[in-house]
């Protein structure tokens, strides 16, 4: 009986060994500001903090082996991936999520585990856990770091718009992405709103997008701003900045209350209004620090924009600040954009 029982327990012992799922990947994200470019195989950048809310969509490039998620039209991650080998190519177009498994195992492949599995077909391609050998491996799904698939399982929704592209059948934008998403997140279709002219200041179009969180973008290196709602672009403006050699660096900020009426909307010498620091990536430190008057200062906008920008401001409206460039890609062959109807795997 006694050797029964511990025969048993062996088995089980086993049986759970055998469905522990390795770790794949870094452990914790690179800094926030780190070049997409410079991740080698197993890294990621993940900000999801930083805009707590918004709808979401994720941009697979199957030539950089990179994904991209962006909220509320910001990027929060960016990571290293491994998509389908030879004979097994990763489908392309735009999906959606289909379901989620926290715990799932292929019944395909000899029961391997697949964390934080969401499925994009029926026929097995999903986003989940993987090795990262640092170029395809995959028999068709997208691997991604163990920590990075964890949060991204968190924080996405069913029916979260995942679209994947190659240099073939997509346009530049959306297979080399920016910092603001390229795609619309919920078609999936692309949506590179027009650069400023040399002769606009400022761009303000509200009536896009009715209501929604609000989110800020404003990047030191492209002299801009630009305001997201719900997702879609509703303004950009251009902005200078005093002592321009001096670094902006990358900064997150939530807007605990947001009254007042000055030209600078992110000046928090105003009373009733309390800009709050987000701790991101290397910038944990930073987190429920308010921000310094003086930076804020050094930044100027059109005074209309900034009037129009104080109208829309209310708690939980989010503000990253960042040195790099935040602009769409404007060099490389327009090809085919990609639509929403549904894919055919390969």
């Amino acid at each position: 009986m006694r050797r029964l029982l511990l025969a048993s327990i062996a088995a089980v012992v086993l049986a759970d060994l055998a469905l522990a799922a390795p770790f794949w990947g870094a452990k914790t994200s690179e800094p926030a500001d780190a070049d997409p470019a410079a991740l080698q195989p197993g890294q990621f950048v993940w900000e999801g903090d930083a805009v707590p809310s918004g709808p979401i969509v994720i941009v697979v490039s199957l030539a950089e082996q990179r994904a991209y998620v962006y909220r509320n039209g910001i990027r929060i991650g960016v990571s290293t991936t491994s998509t389908g080998k030879p004979g097994h190519r990763t489908p392309t177009g735009v999906f959606v999520v289909l379901q989620k498994d926290k715990d799932h195992h292929s019944k395909t492949y000899n029961n391997a585990a697949m964390p934080y599995s969401e499925r994009l077909t029926w026929d097995g391609v999903a986003l989940h856990a993987g090795g990262l050998p640092g170029y395809p491996s995959s028999h068709g799904c997208v691997h991604l770091p163990s920590e990075f698939a964890r949060q991204l399982f968190q924080i996405s929704p069913m029916g979260m718009t995942v679209v994947i592209a190659d240099e073939h059948e997509a346009p530049q934008d959306v297979v080399h992405p920016a910092a603001i998403a390229p795609v619309d997140a919920s078609t999936g279709a692309e949506d590179e709103p027009p650069r400023l002219s040399a002769a606009e200041e400022q761009r303000w179009q509200p009536e896009k997008s009715l209501e929604g969180p609000l989110s800020i973008l404003m990047s030191g290196a492209d002299r801009r701003a630009i305001v997201f709602r719900n997702g879609v672009e509703i303004g950009r403006a251009k902005i200078t900045l005093r002592d321009p050699a001096m670094p902006l660096g990358t900064h997150a900020f939530l807007l605990m209350d947001g009254e007042g009426k000055g030209p600078n909307p992110f000046d928090p010498s105003e009373p009733g209004k309390r800009w709050i620091a987000v701790g991101i990536p290397d910038h944990a430190g930073e987190d429920t620090r308010p921000l310094d008057p003086k930076n804020a200062d050094r930044i100027s906008l059109p005074a209309p924009f900034g009037r129009q920008v104080y109208e829309l401001l209310a708690p939980g409206t989010t503000l990253l600040v960042t040195d790099a460039a935040v602009l769409e890609h404007t060099t490389g062959a327009r090809l085919n954009v990609l639509n929403a109807d549904g894919p055919t795997p390969d």
